[in-house]
């Protein structure tokens, strides 16, 4: 079956999805194990003006999150990978 989204609701961007795509190669993850890519715009003063937030959502529930303080859009898989080598993952447990 093939899905449409909603009227109004965006597909993720291509971008988006190839990250995704990365992030799944670099951190060697099941099919079963969601990865989730979010942009959140700050409007704090000297704060950067985007934050993108990776999450891995494996299905035992323990959760790995990853802030890189740039936009979607400018984010490579080097960042990625510099990202994971550099700063461990904050923990979380899935909510359910």
């Amino acid at each position: 079956m093939h899905l449409e989204p909603r009227p109004g609701i965006a597909w993720p961007s291509p971008h988006l999805r190839e990250l995704a795509e990365a992030v799944r190669v670099l951190l060697g993850l099941d099919d079963d194990t969601a990865v989730k890519i979010r942009q959140f715009g700050r409007g704090e003063v000297g704060c950067p003006p985007w934050d993108t937030v990776v999450e891995v959502l494996p299905m035992d529930g323990g959760r790995r999150r990853w802030t890189l303080h740039r936009p979607a859009d400018e984010i490579t898989e080097h960042d990625l990978a510099a990202a994971f080598r550099s700063a461990p993952a904050e923990q979380g447990r899935r909510h359910r």
